[in-house]
């Protein structure tokens, strides 16, 4: 009774629904000689149409006049150019070097604006404006990106749609639609590798591999309508939004003057830029994957620095992993280990901080977070030999018991046989004799 119930409330909820949100797709065409003319020609000059059946603006209402003027009411009588008429409005098909300008009419108008969306911003255009792409424009070159390169014509979606050419998974893949272009981008003189080095970059596998949305894309670094390439003094500023602690040490350490005088990339020296990979603690001291080698020869105070701080972070990890194995062998054997889980954990929190540390180039500093890890990891390896101890022990008094139960019984046993011996059951004749 209670399914036939909520099926008939759900028929009945979707039925009541269904006008109104017919309603509001078909409202922006209502009496429309701009639909009707476009759909009667066909072809190239219906895909407006069909695709403004699911653009953004048609769902708040909005028409085809109120991008390109007109009256969308006049022509309906069999003359075009009257829905066409320059007298009213009409302004057709903008140039593209307009276009930037024809969008901010009302995406730089607030009060406008927040009739759809009171936190939307109005600043887009004056962002463009100071963007690679807003002065290259003012310059003529019309190859540049437009609101409509990356945004669409007609079909463009809301940004939280993920079906949006500008959502965070499909970003790298639009920038890459004239970044990764190298014909088109030839005569810029730039790489067009980049969305391809992104894409196997740690944020490129965690932004498309994993879906994980606050990794950064491509508009999270560069900006997206004020998009400029970082100069070299401020990659540190743009890295540190997401990696603050490792930021704010670089500026206190050695390296950021010395990056200032030689005109480095701050972080992009060490990690890269498109092409970051995973660290590793490898990339640091001075073996053969060590990026410190690339700047700092051995005998110097830098080499010894960046050597010691390897082997703290070394012998902490070291630490960890046999405190891990013993905990681990104790908990597969039944025993109680949480308290030592925890501290492990923490020990794993202090590795994960020293790594960050080594930002500062201060062995000092990096040390007292290690020497904080070590101690924890000596209290878990002691319980975990605790542990282990007292398995044993156990084991041992299990052993005991058992042999004292095995005594037992057999003594047990070999008292019944004497008894049975000297006092036999003595069966009844079955004659009674």
């Amino acid at each position: 009774m209670n399914n036939a119930r909520n099926f008939i409330f759900a028929v009945s909820t979707i039925l009541s629904l269904t006008p109104v949100y017919a309603q509001q797709s078909q409202r922006s065409f209502e009496v429309n000689s701009c639909v009707s003319c476009h759909l009667e020609i066909g072809e190239e000059l219906a895909l407006p149409v069909q695709g403004m059946e699911n653009d953004v603006h048609a769902e708040q209402g909005l028409s085809c006049a109120d991008c390109h003027g007109g009256d969308p009411k006049a022509g309906l009588d069999g003359d075009p150019e009257a829905a066409m008429d320059p007298a009213k409005g009409y302004i057709g098909v903008p140039r593209r070097t307009e276009i930037p300008r024809f969008c901010a009419r009302c995406h730089s108008n607030p009060s406008y604006m927040k009739q759809f969306n009171p936190r939307v911003a109005t600043d887009q255009y004056d962002r463009y404006l100071t963007s690679v792409h807003g002065q290259r424009l003012k310059t003529g070159d019309e190859k540049v990106a437009v609101c409509t390169d990356c945004h669409g014509v007609h079909g463009i979606r809301n940004a939280k749609d993920s079906r949006s050419s500008v959502y965070p998974l499909n970003i790298p893949d639009t920038c890459g639609h004239c970044h990764g272009n190298a014909s088109y981008m030839e005569e810029y003189g730039i790489p067009t590798n980049q969305v391809a080095e992104y894409k196997k970059s740690v944020h490129g596998k965690a932004l498309l591999g994993k879906g994980d949305l606050a990794a950064p894309a491509c508009n999270d670094c560069h900006g997206n309508h004020g998009a400029t390439p970082p100069g070299a003094p401020s990659v540190a500023y743009v890295c540190g939004q997401c990696h603050l602690n490792n930021s704010e040490l670089f500026f206190k350490s050695p390296h950021y003057q010395a990056f200032l005088e030689m005109d480095l990339p701050e972080c992009e020296t060490c990690h890269g830029n498109h092409d970051i990979e995973h660290p590793s603690d490898e990339l640091l001291g001075v073996g053969p994957n060590s990026i410190c080698l690339d700047c700092h020869d051995e005998g110097t105070r830098a080499y010894d620095i960046a050597r010691t701080m390897y082997l703290l972070i070394d012998s902490l990890k070291t630490r960890i992993a046999m405190a891990d194995s013993l905990i681990s062998k104790a908990e597969r054997a039944g025993m109680p280990v949480n308290e030592a889980k925890f501290k492990l954990h923490d020990a794993d929190d202090a590795l994960i901080k020293a790594r960050t540390m080594i930002h500062s180039l201060s062995v000092a500093t990096v040390e007292k977070v290690i020497n904080k890890g070590v101690t924890l990891t000596n209290e878990v390896i002691t319980m975990g030999k605790q542990a282990l101890a007292e398995l044993q022990f156990r084991r041992k008094g299990l052993a005991i018991s058992i042999v004292f139960i095995l005594i037992l019984a057999l003594g047990l046993f070999l008292k019944i046989k004497e008894v049975d011996q000297k006092y036999p059951i003595r069966t009844q004749n079955p004659n009674g004799k």
